[in-house]
């Protein structure tokens, strides 16, 4: 090979900043690790595998705390080092720890449930659920979700997405046998799929109109499209965003929602309501946001539709839930996040008419840390209530209190912080955040559906609430608390009193530096 040809070869090879990629590349590692060590772990040993997913995750999340000194970027194009597909920056940072602490919540919430299903199988172990591919699944499915956010191309961003996704129709469907868990995941993979092949169309589109994959580039060239590739742009743009809507569970692509949620594990059902959510919304930002701002009067009036609809159906579909039905509570809590989703949307429709979008993108990152905190705590206390009453209905809250009086306590504050109502402090002011991003951006009809919805919401927030606190119809029943399944419920109080008491520090925190 003669020295030309040596330094042009040279020239394409990249320096990885591995500090960088830490986070996703270490739950990555330690998925592989841990479906390795499957194969060599006696039965009775499994729960180790348990430990070191929730170790893995841990130590991924501690790996952001380096990357905070400022922004880090990888896999750069060679001729332009300031185009990159990898970049570690403050939003980048923030959605990440939602996901790896969202993951790590669930990961201790699986670890009782796993328990109970071996328990429960008896032996069998047609019944029992499978650890080893358990952890794997969720760990990858993490390492997926904690790539999307960093991700700067469409590319390396649908990968992302797919990545975040495969392993979760596995985790729907992997309970053995049952029909309720395989019809779940045929339904969530049919439709996911169906959204990622319009989204691919999408990405197809927008890429013969720049000639780019890049989201900057991307947002430099749509500008001076040539005419002819306009209608062909603009096609791409919608169809670009249905993925990510996908993933909101924005109406329409909501409907798997409720079934899904029901027919998956319950610590599967907590961990789609909040990791899944947070890779479609931190897809959907930098789409929108970073690589199309100069189309926001196209998704912009879409996105506000959407949140119109969202919240109203959500929300409107959890009042219409009978306290009497079968796991109730947790279509109940299934269509609540399609409700939260709207609101979640607001503020991203307000960035295409906002002259401060970074600020407007703040507010849906700060409501988010808020939802994910208290409804996986509400879902940790939906696992404690499962363990003795598995059908789960609204009716078997009634007279919680007097059997677990912390439990009781900890479900109505994390019920009033959705409902916006104090002493859920938290949940208020991210309302009031997003309702002023709607207000600034010139979006009032929006704010005063946004409004209608809040007191909808109110009802069943409510009514759940104080029936916890009602006479039991029967012996208050008490059983001892696994450890992971307390430590879960602890974390989320913690984390939900202490933001209440400090509103304005999650503000502070979901700052996005995106510009």
């Amino acid at each position: 090979m003669s020295p030309q040809a040596q330094d042009q070869a040279a020239s394409l090879v990249q320096s990885v900043d591995w500090l960088a990629i830490a986070p996703p590349t270490i739950a990555a590692v330690v998925a592989l690790a841990v479906l390795v060590a499957d194969l060599f772990v006696d039965g009775r040993k499994k729960a180790l595998l348990g430990w070191v997913s929730v170790a893995g995750l841990a130590l991924a999340a501690l790996a952001l705390l380096p990357l905070l000194d400022g922004d880090r970027s990888t896999f750069c194009l060679t001729g332009d080092a300031d185009v990159c597909s990898y970049t570690a920056d403050r939003f980048t940072l923030v959605i990440q720890f939602l996901v790896l602490g969202g993951a790590l919540l669930a990961a201790l919430l699986s670890m009782t449930a796993l328990k109970d299903a071996g328990k429960d199988a008896g032996g069998d172990t047609d019944k029992a659920l499978p650890e080893g591919e358990f952890w794997f699944l969720l760990l990858s499915s993490a390492a997926g979700a904690a790539l999307l956010p960093a991700s700067r191309d469409l590319a390396t961003l649908i990968v992302a997405l797919e990545v975040a996704s495969l392993p979760a129709f596995a985790l729907v469907g992997i309970k053995l046998g049952d029909r309720k868990s395989s019809e779940a995941a045929l339904k969530f993979f049919l439709s996911s799929v169906t959204a990622t092949a319009v989204s691919l169309m999408g990405v197809s589109f927008v890429y013969a109109s720049t000639g780019t994959l890049h989201l900057t580039e991307i947002a430099t060239r749509i500008e001076d499209v040539d005419p002819q590739l306009h209608t062909l742009a603009q096609a791409g743009v919608v169809l670009t965003l249905v993925g990510f809507a996908f993933k909101t569970a924005a109406v329409p692509f909501h409907f798997w929602v409720p079934d899904t949620y029901v027919g998956a594990p319950l610590p599967v059902a907590a961990y789609l309501s909040v990791v899944g959510k947070a890779v479609g919304f931190s897809g959907l930002i930098l789409v929108t946001v970073i690589a199309l701002p100069s189309y926001a009067d196209v998704w912009g009036p879409a996105l506000a539709v959407l949140a119109a609809l969202t919240m109203t159906i959500g929300n409107v579909g959890a009042l219409r839930q009978r306290a009497t039905r079968a796991y109730s509570a947790v279509r109940l809590l299934a269509w609540s996040s399609v409700g939260q989703a709207g609101y979640l949307l607001v503020p991203i429709a307000a960035a295409a008419y906002s002259e401060d979008a970074q600020k407007a993108v703040g507010s849906t990152v700060a409501y988010a840390l808020m939802y994910a905190a208290v409804n996986l705590g509400a879902f940790a206390v939906a696992a404690l209530v499962a363990r003795t009453k598995p059908l789960n209905r609204i009716s078997d809250y009634r007279g919680l209190y007097a059997s677990r009086p912390l439990a009781a306590l900890v479900l109505g504050f994390f019920l009033l912080c959705l409902a916006g109502l104090p002493p859920g402090i938290i949940g208020l002011f991210a309302k009031v955040t997003v309702f002023s991003a709607a207000v600034e951006a010139g979006l009032g009809w929006l704010a005063v559906v946004m409004a209608v919805n809040v007191v909808i919401a109110l009802f069943y927030y409510l009514q759940w609430t104080t029936l916890l606190f009602r006479a039991p119809e029967g012996e208050p029943e008490s059983h001892r608390v696994p450890a992971p399944l307390t430590a879960a419920i602890a974390l989320t109080a913690v984390l939900g009193v202490a933001l209440s008491g400090a509103p304005q520090l999650i503000l502070r925190f979901s700052d996005t530096g995106l510009f």
